[in-house]
């Protein structure tokens, strides 16, 4: 007999309260407060929507030295009849050792059957294979050569979607964006832009976070990297993270139906040096108004 995603997300849920007696203290299990609360009243209403997918953090020690690392962990509704998306970082970690630990712990996780709950099966498995890639990282560490001075990459990323409303993406973007240290900002409405700029992989990372699962109606659109000697500090056009509002257009009766004004969204480009990126977002040369 079929599954139904009402008993996935009774599993997960299951699964949640399991996670919580292993990982007791705090800032060891962490996720949204009314992540599960919002699965409760689905599973006694299975009739409205569907809740958000449940999302969380799971911090572990690995080794004597106790290293810490964190999992974040996605789950689809209809896990665990399909894959979870786990994935592992940790600051002690280079990004081609923390890249090669994320590999082989998601093939670890393809290896398992499918329709049993893993994630307690993926963090054991964490904590019993991330040493040797720390290991190397030291090893990889200790041999550089010392003298060598390390160039850091700005990267900047501007993102276009269709539209930016749901407070709950809102949020993941913002808390995003602060703990990978990006600056830029977020223009919500119609249509919605991101724009971020940082260190190369915290952009990359950022990029992947928000996007997944499915995030339909979005794209990157341009990207420009600047390399430098000193600090990448020195070159941010932005000096935080700015939550964009603009004057807005439209019937203010339908919530989504509201379009930005494009004239103050040019304004506030060129004075932050970027306003050829109008035309790459939009596809028309800006003009502003004579008032």
């Amino acid at each position: 007999m079929a599954v139904t995603v009402k008993e996935c997300l009774e599993l997960q849920l299951l699964e949640v309260e399991m996670l919580l007696s292993m990982f007791p203290k705090r800032g060891e299990f962490s996720l949204d407060a009314d992540a599960v609360p919002s699965i409760q009243r689905y599973l006694k209403n299975a009739d409205g929507a569907l809740p958000p997918q449940l999302e969380y953090r799971i911090a572990v020690d690995v080794g004597e030295a106790k290293v810490k690392v964190e999992l974040q962990v996605l789950l689809p509704h209809m896990y665990p009849q399909v894959a979870p998306q786990v994935f592992a970082r940790s600051d002690a970690l280079h990004r081609q050792q923390q890249l090669q630990l994320n590999t082989r712990l998601a093939s670890h996780i393809d290896s398992l059957e499918s329709g049993d709950l893993c994630v307690c099966e993926a963090v054991q498995w964490v904590k019993d294979n991330t040493l040797p890639f720390l290991e190397n990282c030291k090893a990889s560490s200790e041999c550089a050569p010392k003298e060598v001075r390390v160039k850091e990459m700005l990267h900047r990323m501007w993102i276009y979607s269709h539209h930016i409303y749901r407070q709950e993406l809102r949020k993941k973007i913002f808390d995003s964006a602060k703990k990978l240290n990006l600056t830029g900002f977020c223009l919500t409405g119609k249509p919605g832009i991101i724009c971020v700029e940082g260190l190369q992989e915290n952009c990359e990372e950022f990029w992947r976070v928000i996007r997944y699962p499915n995030w339909k109606h979005i794209s990157c659109k341009h990207v420009e990297s600047i390399e430098t000697e000193g600090s990448i500090d020195n070159l941010r056009l932005f000096h935080s993270f700015e939550d964009l509002q603009f004057q807005a257009h439209g019937d203010y009766g339908l919530r989504n139906d509201y379009h930005m004004d494009l004239g103050q969204f040019l304004e506030f480009l060129k004075q932050h040096q970027s306003g050829h990126i109008f035309q790459i977002l939009f596809g028309v040369e800006g003009k502003l108004s004579d008032n």
